[in-house]
């Protein structure tokens, strides 16, 4: 018997073929997370979630536009997650806990959507397809500077506030421009050593230089 979880989401509703447009998006979302762009194919989309290759067609267009699509949602509940570790009163409590987090998302493989253990994902999305030169068009391009601006806009939100500005060693715009960059760095420390507690020591010491005791 099929499991749940590997049953087409397509329904008939008054003859007209509908689908779970959240649920095909996080579906395609792993499977470009785990293969990458240039190696995700419209077949495996159409198989991965349930739906007709000529449906997902018909619906989006192309391979692109349902990569843009579900790398908005991914955007959008990761800078929300991202805020949500920032709120701890003290700064350097709020950047630790920040850090923990992406270290967390990068180092913990997500669970597959498929049933099938060989299909978790690990590692950054963004990056990932930032270092696939066949993904960098100016459409992805956009979407990735996005990510990243809205990661910066958090961080140089909270590194604005009052407690933070009284002991931050640098302004907070470079103070943001270092953190971001780092976290990139990190994630190719990662796959290279798989060391999570090695990160989360790095990451430790930056923020010693950062802030004053």
């Amino acid at each position: 018997m099929t499991p749940l979880s590997r049953m087409p989401i397509i329904r008939s509703m008054a003859g007209i073929k509908q689908f779970d447009e959240e649920e095909t998006l996080e579906r395609a979302m792993h499977v470009f997370w785990r293969r990458g762009y240039a190696s995700t194919s419209m077949q495996d989309l159409a198989q991965a979630t349930g739906v007709l290759r000529g449906s997902l067609y018909n619906a989006y267009g192309d391979k692109q536009s349902i990569f843009l699509l579900a790398f908005a949602r991914y955007k959008q509940r990761y800078l929300a997650a991202v805020r949500e570790r920032m709120k701890a009163a003290d700064p350097v409590d709020a950047l630790r806990d920040f850090f923990a987090y992406v270290i967390a998302s990068m180092s913990e493989p997500v669970p597959p959507r498929d049933d099938t253990p060989s299909s978790s994902t690990r590692g950054c999305l963004t990056t990932k397809i930032a270092t696939d030169e066949t993904a960098m068009d100016d459409a992805v391009r956009h979407a990735l500077r996005g990510m990243l601006e809205g990661l910066a806009d958090a961080l140089e939100e909270r590194l604005s506030a009052p407690d933070a500005l009284a002991r931050l060693t640098l302004p907070p715009k470079d103070a943001t421009r270092l953190l971001v960059t780092f976290t990139r760095g990190n994630v190719v420390m990662e796959r290279i050593y798989h060391a999570p507690e090695e990160l989360q020591a790095t990451a430790d010491t930056l923020l010693k230089i950062l802030f004053k005791p």
